[in-house]
């Protein structure tokens, strides 16, 4: 038996409305995780900037991805432009405690310019890859470029690109640890983004019993 949904619903095509507004889905897909993104480019000058549209795709392979959308003073944003040119990068977790730093570093800045000094993070050297990690952060994952896909090629669409970086190095402070080796996420207390200018912190975690057994668990 169906029932019917409560309260009063609006339809939004986003193909036809002139009312779509698409700042939406970042308040109806939320809170989504930041990537907070060190690069290097060609010339070895240091770039960090923050980006919301991110995810983690596989654990084996460890992949995660980002998107940037094409600015509109330029061709691509000064990481996208760094990764095409290096192929590498690192992720840094964007905790409450980092916060008014990360945010610093989404100011547009003239490329080359380092968001590392402007933010006064520290810089950490990586052990894999270029791009220097963020000092202060619990987590840190160095990647190389798996692929970059392009998406928006309807007239009218902003052109956004989708960096999927294989992980090739994981960075954790012990002190984010349990005795068993898992990640207290709770502890690190990571940011994530929500719609307009808003921003929360994990809630306290609850459990619920798995539905399913996984198989070679003890890899998880």
């Amino acid at each position: 038996m169906s029932t019917m949904p409560t309260g009063n619903f609006r339809f939004i095509d986003p193909e036809v409305q002139d009312d779509f507004k698409r700042g939406i889905f970042n308040a109806i897909i939320a809170p989504r995780p930041i990537a907070w993104i060190s690069t290097l480019d060609a010339n070895g000058h240091a770039n960090l900037a923050p980006f919301s549209y991110f995810a983690l795709f596989s654990s084996l392979p460890p992949i995660i991805a980002f998107s940037c959308n094409t600015p509109e003073d330029r061709q691509a944003k000064d990481t996208l432009a760094n990764i095409r040119e290096t192929g590498e990068f690192v992720y840094n977790m964007a905790t409450y405690d980092l916060v008014e730093a990360m945010n610093a570093t989404s100011a547009p800045l003239a490329a080359g310019a380092d968001e590392f000094l402007l933010a006064g993070i520290e810089k950490v050297p990586s052990i894999k890859v270029r791009p220097p990690r963020v000092a202060g952060t619990p987590a840190s994952l160095e990647c190389v470029v798996d692929r970059i896909v392009q998406l928006g090629e309807r007239e009218g669409e902003i052109p956004t690109h989708v960096t999927f970086g294989r992980v090739v190095g994981i960075h954790l402070d012990e002190d984010y640890l349990d005795e068993s080796g898992y990640f207290l996420t709770e502890k690190a207390n990571p940011v994530a983004r929500l719609g307009g200018i808003q921003y929360a912190v994990s809630a306290p975690p609850f459990e619920l019993p798995r539905q399913f057994t996984r198989a070679r668990e003890d890899s998880y």
